[in-house]
């Protein structure tokens, strides 16, 4: 059956059920991963907890791992940061937005499950550094920017300062069990901004 818009133009089943459908499942992870920890997503739970047939599940995500890694990238996806003119102020930008989602409830959990499954899938977690390049590849962009501009040493190694503007944020809510404040996002922009700077 093909539905009519308000302005009486046709329009066709598949998208917005396609789109609830994904919204659903995906909602469904994260709150099974908050309540209950990664061990609980399972095919059949998820399935349950958002309503939706298993069959449909698959054709979107054929493995659990495909599920986990689209769910972790609903809540911790790629940024998108203006170009502010100034390397402190994107780097800043990029740390507070991360803060704000880490302080999501159950974002500790489904990022701590997500580095799990990855390091339990060895050699074929081929598809983990592809999503740790994809939410990364804004902090390099601003890195690049930053050697444009002059603000940023040239010789910086790009994916290696990358990763340390990642990894404190995190370390600090999984591994440390602590939350991150905005304090620590202005102590990390100054570190990371004076060990990235031209030299004198």
């Amino acid at each position: 059956m093909v539905d009519m818009k308000p302005d009486g133009a046709a329009r066709g089943p598949g998208r917005p059920r396609e789109e609830r459908v994904t919204g659903a499942v995906l909602t469904a992870v994260v709150d099974l991963v908050t309540e209950q920890g990664i061990g609980a997503v399972t095919m059949d739970a998820v399935a349950s907890r958002a309503g939706v047939s298993k069959p449909a599940m698959y054709r979107r995500w054929p493995t659990k791992q495909d599920l986990i890694i689209a769910a972790a990238e609903s809540r911790l996806g790629p940024l998108s940061v203006p170009d502010l003119g100034d390397f402190r102020a994107e780097l800043r930008f990029v740390l507070s937005a991360r803060l704000e989602t880490y302080r999501l409830p159950g974002s500790g959990r489904l990022i701590a499950g997500l580095i799990g499954a990855a390091a339990e899938a060895g050699a074929a977690g081929g598809q983990y550094a592809e999503y740790t390049e994809r939410i990364t590849s804004e902090t390099r962009r601003i890195l690049e920017r930053g050697i444009a501009r002059g603000d940023v040493d040239p010789d910086t190694d790009v994916r290696a300062a990358a990763t340390l503007v990642a990894a404190p944020l995190l370390f600090r809510l999984i591994g440390e069990r602590e939350m991150p404040e905005s304090r620590f996002v202005d102590a990390l922009v100054d570190l990371v901004a004076r060990a990235v700077a031209p030299a004198a």
